[in-house]
């Protein structure tokens, strides 16, 4: 092999090297605003107080007839029904002094359908946390002398990636949230089971829109809150390595 194709052989793995690693870099950004919102959708889906904010705010016991006391066993029976492989759900209230099943069978179904929807949502996460820790760990192995500014500027880009998603969002929320939401369920599920009777399903009585409006934008106020964050910090730390290098490429 001459010097010039050996020359090449060895520029074209280096090429085809850095537009892995820039690839990856890339993917890495976009994995940040992925991890950011699936964690805190799950923190949320999770949270029995943010339940009880929303039992408590709109007057679920009394929309729905439900013991007042009843309502925290439910939150922690939902919770646990979305984290468990148990089918159906089995959930019994009181009502009016009686013991009664909590849900029909179309809301049965369709919790059926949240459930898998959460599922995925854990999933996701599961998969941008694995993929950014694999990414840390092997930046960190094959370019160790800038691994520090590179992690800090595919946080500050992720950070900002996520704070233009998030604040879309929000504004689209606050603008038509009615429209945003019907078009989540007719994109989410394959089926009309979420059509709920408010006068009769409990469901839908204790999961009013005003619910999911309030939890769309806690969800979107926290992760706006990590993704300034994630800015400060990284871009503080970037202002410092230009103070003592002189210069940043970003």
């Amino acid at each position: 092999m001459t010097r010039r194709k050996v020359a090449t052989y060895y520029g074209l793995r280096k090429n085809k090297v850095l537009m892995l690693k820039r690839v990856l870099h890339y993917l890495f950004v976009l994995a940040v605003p992925i991890l950011l919102l699936t964690s805190t959708i799950r923190y949320v889906a999770n949270s029995p107080w943010f339940y009880a904010y929303g039992f408590d705010k709109y007057d679920v016991s009394g929309e729905t007839g439900i013991a007042k006391d009843d309502l925290p066993a439910v939150a922690r029976g939902l919770i646990s029904y979305f984290n468990s492989s148990a089918e159906p759900i089995s959930l019994e209230v009181t009502v009016s002094g009686r013991k009664l099943p909590l849900f029909n069978q179309r809301e049965v179904v369709h919790l059926k359908d949240v459930k898998d929807l959460i599922r995925k949502v854990y999933r996701v996460q599961t998969v941008a946390l694995i993929f950014v820790a694999a990414y840390v760990v092997g930046s960190f192995w094959w370019q160790r002398k800038t691994w520090g500014r590179d992690m800090a500027q595919g946080l500050f880009l992720g950070g900002v990636l996520t704070l233009t998603l998030l604040v879309a969002l929000g504004m689209g929320a606050l603008l038509d949230f009615d429209a945003l939401f019907l078009q989540f369920h007719l994109l989410s599920f394959a089926n009309d089971f979420w059509q709920l009777d408010p006068s009769r399903d409990r469901l839908i009585q204790m999961f009013p829109q005003g619910f999911f409006f309030d939890a769309t934008m806690f969800i979107a106020g926290a992760v706006v809150v990590e993704a300034a964050l994630l800015i400060g910090i990284a871009g503080a730390y970037l202002k410092l390595i230009k103070r003592k290098v002189g210069e940043i490429t970003y």
